[in-house]
């Protein structure tokens, strides 16, 4: 193998990403955009539900209710109504997420130390958010409840006796339940997918395209200096977008970053191997531009954004996705991002992860290899 020969190559690719300023886009701007799109646009924090109340009773016990509602950071009381078609109208119309119903007899109940229901009409066409909601306003409703019956006790010179068990919940690795330090360290799993696969799949098919496939052939160089001239310039720029999207992720979106840099880089690297010689096959096997990004994004992009554990947990997922995701390389890529980041976990005890992203290096290097000959075919 001669480097100058394979330089050559490097640097005739370079000269090609240059001329194309779709390429540049997508190697330049993409991975920020993404990143920016993602960090802000995708949210899965519920606060600020707007919720319409229907107050039947008016008393100053029923209003102390709803002033917990208010105080909470999770809703949003945006309109007192005084009938329940106004709710019904509010729900229909997505103006509001809940109807709160206070009964008439709330206070009557209440001084007598009975039991009280108030009615929570839910919009559960996403039944994730009304699951949630339900839960936010039974603890806002248990939490003025237990201080209703704390007082009702003390006017009676009784005491409340504590319960036997309770329950003490920390919360680690993301402190404040931020959905952004769960999303935005598996966006680099999505640039290094565009990066890698979807770019290098044109190579060989742009060549073919062109014609100049043949006056490569023609030239000393062989198939291994072609291969590896013509991905170098990806793998950099793959690892300078690692770099800028990791950037971003610590110092604009303020997610932790507990672990090593080094780490980060070397998983980094191996999955970019394996991304870069999926799309060096792709391109060899397409002969077609078109053919190989629709491929490159079928095969790398849609697994990536759907069975990755990225956005959606594969443990939540069918068994036959769950096996099925073992053979996807960012599956494994997708939980390191999350455990160098957010938990710091030791390299050491990160085999389970990087042994079978360094067993899919290997695999897909030598099935690219193998494909690829330097003849007319």
């Amino acid at each position: 193998m001669s480097l100058t020969r394979l330089l050559a190559v490097a640097r005739k690719e370079v000269i090609q990403i240059l001329r194309d300023p779709r390429s540049l886009m997508i190697v330049v701007i993409m991975p920020v955009t993404l990143m920016l799109l993602f960090g802000y646009g995708v949210n899965l924090d519920l606060k600020g539900l707007p919720i319409y109340v229907y107050d039947r009773d008016g008393s100053q016990q029923s209003q102390d209710l709803l002033k917990r509602f208010q105080a909470s950071e999770y809703f949003h009381v945006a309109r007192v109504v005084n009938g329940y078609p106004a709710i019904a109208r509010a729900l229909d119309d997505g103006h509001a997420k809940m109807g709160i119903v206070i009964p008439w007899d709330f206070s009557l109940r209440l001084r007598d130390g009975g039991p009280v229901q108030v009615q929570a009409l839910v919009d559960a066409t996403d039944d994730n958010t009304a699951n949630v909601l339900t839960g936010y306003a039974q603890a806002v409703v248990q939490g003025y409840s237990s201080e209703i019956q704390l007082n009702w006790l003390r006017e009676r010179g009784l005491s409340l006796q504590p319960a036997a068990m309770s329950i003490e919940t920390r919360t680690w690795y993301n402190e404040d339940l931020e959905s952004s330090a769960f999303i935005v360290p598996g966006v680099l799993a999505l640039v290094m997918s565009v990066i890698g696969a979807f770019l290098t799949s044109l190579t060989i098919a742009r060549e073919w395209e062109r014609g100049s496939m043949e006056q490569l052939i023609s030239t000393p160089v062989s198939a291994m200096e072609i291969m590896l001239g013509k991905l170098a310039p990806y793998f950099a720029l793959g690892m300078f977008d690692v770099i800028v999207c990791a950037a971003i992720a610590i110092y604009w979106f303020q997610v932790p970053f507990r672990g090593s840099y080094l780490t980060l880089l070397v998983s980094s690297a191996l999955f970019l191997v394996v991304v870069l010689s999926l799309g060096f096959f792709i391109s060899v096997i397409a002969k077609s531009q078109f053919a190989a990004s629709q491929i490159a994004l079928l095969v790398t992009f849609l697994p990536a954004f759907l069975l990755s554990g990225f956005l959606f947990p594969i443990e939540q997922m069918p068994v036959v996705l769950q096996w099925f995701t073992r053979i996807l390389p960012v599956r494994y890529y997708v939980a390191l991002l999350k455990q160098i980041f957010l938990k710091g976990t030791p390299t050491a005890m990160l085999y389970v992860d990087l042994i079978p992203l360094a067993v899919f290096a290997l695999l897909l290097t030598l099935l690219a290899t193998r494909t690829f000959h330097k003849r007319l075919e």
